[in-house]
């Protein structure tokens, strides 16, 4: 049994992390705050959110691309769902407990601008840059991300690994 902080009320759900790769090999990044929790500092977080019910990971995956960065993908672009994880962390007044799936996005030219339109409002706050990723610049692990293993595993990862990752308390 996973033992959690008794801080905020608990809300489960599934998710998907998207690894978004341009053709140049980059990852796209979110820099990325919680108003709510000035304490926590500033992180480098991938793309993706919670499944709507009903939803399949590849459905989330899409919808969640397009929301967040305004880029529209096809089912054919995106990987396996082979990364898998559980995670916590506090996100504004609630503690989020989350089964997620990471899969890729390959993208056919350069990392275009994001474009975060159709954003919810708290994503609007809570995203106050982005940046095209050089997979080694993060293997070096300078910052701090989300998920939290993300330069240890990130290679291994993309080399076609599948991952098991063990839960983690990320804030």
């Amino acid at each position: 049994m996973i033992e959690l902080p008794d801080d905020f009320p608990v809300v489960e759900r599934r998710a998907v992390r998207l690894v978004v790769r341009d053709d140049a090999g980059r990852v796209l990044l979110f820099h990325t705050r919680d108003p709510d929790h000035p304490r926590l500092g500033t992180w480098w977080e991938l793309p993706g959110g919670g499944a709507d019910p009903g939803e399949t990971y590849l459905d989330t995956a899409l919808r969640e691309l397009r929301e967040e960065t305004g880029i529209v993908a096809g089912p054919d672009q995106v990987g396996a769902p082979t990364w898998r994880r559980r995670a916590s962390f506090i996100h504004r007044q609630l503690r989020h407990l989350q089964d997620e799936v990471v899969v890729t996005v390959r993208l056919a030219g350069p990392g275009p601008d994001v474009d975060g339109t159709e954003r919810l409002d708290y994503e609007v706050e809570d995203y106050f840059g982005f940046r095209w990723w050089p997979v080694e610049e993060i293997d070096t692990g300078r910052g701090r991300f989300y998920p939290g293993r993300l330069p240890e595993l990130l290679t291994a990862f993309l080399a076609g690994d599948e991952i098991d990752e063990p839960f983690e308390l990320w804030s």
